[in-house]
């Protein structure tokens, strides 16, 4: 069988690629259980070395990974080219931070030593979507690797040419054959690859739907398994917010990546206060972005990665207006490409309330009073992240305890940074990415004894 990628903003296709079969995948998961054992032995000054050298690869690459990542799925070029350098700092965050992160942890108690080792579990599958291809893997790649793991990806089909860029990312920063390897393969091969013995634990970002089905493989055979799932976050307007800062951030957060985001700002909730001036500027601020060829460096907005994915937005869309949604801007479809869009009166029960929306689509809620904002933001099954915007800072941080997310952000969108802890509760997922949390997902924190 061979995938096809497509350009979605003109249909052209991008790349061909070859699937593995069932023989030549079981070949390269041989491979890495072998690449294993001898990489787990390479000092870690060595790997630290090797995962700054794959940051400076990137930088050095970074406007041919980028057309590939916008010819592949969509992205704004100057996004796609924020993207490989934002894979670059995660490189070099935990080129900086390793040693600590990895070092013995001593605990006193009544032995003459007592401590805690960090060593590697083995081969850890990585199964990325296409919204952020190179991000997505880079934030798992880094830790998972620099810690001693061999590294297995399976990319989403419509982004094999960006997986193969990864792929050589780490042939031309010098690591060893068959550390990190890409696997152009169909989901029905997962099972096969989770049961190998050499494979100790498996990440997933994606669907509910995905992580659910993973999950259940992985514990079918005992391995480990770390989700980040979909997300439905409130973005949070009090009455003493500083509206044209909050318009200007939510913007951001919704458009960004034309709205294809686990963790972009969805649902809306204004005090009821403010609701009419923000949502007049907030209009006019989404008016002024700029929808076209995403190559060029002026397109804000691009198309969505694939057909399906404008036609189930706009079923969103319409069965909301059908509920009682009033349609304010936008609503109108063509081929990939969805417009911006903002729907105002967003109650729960109707998909723009209650489904995760992945498109530039805006739900504006009212909400009676700071109470009620946080009463409507957790009737979610989501819990990424949480933003709130007010002048009040403090009185904002004796909310955080309301929220059940993973992230409660006042004053900003919620965003990856390198430097923090990343993931969800509820059918978001679990478990966490970045920061030293995202290092000690796959490792065997080993504890020592001295009597």
């Amino acid at each position: 069988m061979e995938f096809k990628t497509i350009n979605p903003y003109n249909n052209e296709v991008v790349g061909t690629h070859k699937e593995l079969t069932f023989q030549e995948t079981n070949s390269k998961l041989d491979a890495a259980q072998v690449a294993f054992k001898s990489w787990s032995k390479v000092p870690l000054s060595e790997r630290i070395d090797l995962i700054r050298k794959a940051g400076q690869v990137l930088r050095d690459h970074v406007e041919e990974y980028a057309e590939m990542i916008t010819q592949e799925m969509g992205k704004p070029i100057t996004e796609s080219r924020a993207e490989v350098n934002k894979c670059a700092w995660v490189c070099d965050y935990y080129a900086e931070n390793a040693i600590a992160f990895l070092s013995d942890e001593i605990i006193s108690t009544d032995a003459a030593q007592s401590f805690v080792k960090h060593q590697p579990i083995g081969t850890v599958l990585a199964i990325m979507p296409w919204n952020f291809p190179f991000w997505q893997v880079f934030r798992f790649a880094a830790p998972t690797l620099t810690a001693g793991n061999s590294g297995l990806l399976k990319h989403a089909s419509n982004v094999f040419g960006c997986a193969k860029m990864i792929e050589d990312v780490f042939i031309k920063a010098g690591y060893p054959p068959n550390v990190f390897q890409n696997l152009i393969i169909h989901h029905d091969q997962i099972e096969n690859i989770i049961a190998h013995k050499g494979v100790k634990a498996v990440t997933l970002t994606g669907s509910e739907k995905a992580g659910s089905a993973v999950a259940a493989i992985a514990g079918r055979y005992l391995k480990k398994s770390l989700l980040e799932l979909g997300g439905n976050n409130a973005f949070i307007v009090w009455e003493d917010a500083d509206i044209d800062a909050a318009v200007e951030t939510a913007v951001t957060a919704r458009m960004l990546n034309c709205g294809q985001s686990c963790i972009a700002a969805k649902r809306f909730i204004l005090v009821r206060g403010i609701y009419d001036e923000f949502v007049s500027k907030f209009i006019d601020a989404v008016k002024l972005l700029k929808s076209g060829d995403p190559m060029e460096d002026s397109t804000q907005v691009g198309t969505l990665a694939r057909l399906d994915l404008a036609n189930q937005l706009h079923v969103q869309v319409t069965e909301s207006v059908t509920q009682g949604a009033i349609l304010l801007l936008g609503g109108k479809q063509n081929g990939s490409y969805y417009e911006p869009t903002i729907l105002g009166d967003v109650v729960p029960e109707m998909p723009a309330f209650d489904e995760e929306t992945f498109g530039p689509l805006a739900a504006l809620i009212k909400a009676k009073d700071i109470d009620h904002a946080f009463e409507l933001s957790e009737l979610s099954n989501y819990g990424l992240g949480v933003t709130v915007c007010t002048k009040n800072t403090e009185k904002a941080l004796e909310y955080a305890h309301r929220v059940s997310d993973g992230a409660y952000f006042i004053n900003e969108l919620v965003k990856s940074d390198p430097r923090l802890p990343f993931g969800g509760t509820k059918q978001s997922g679990y478990g966490r990415e970045l920061s030293k949390d995202g290092m000690m997902e796959f490792v065997n924190r080993q504890t020592v004894y001295v009597k």
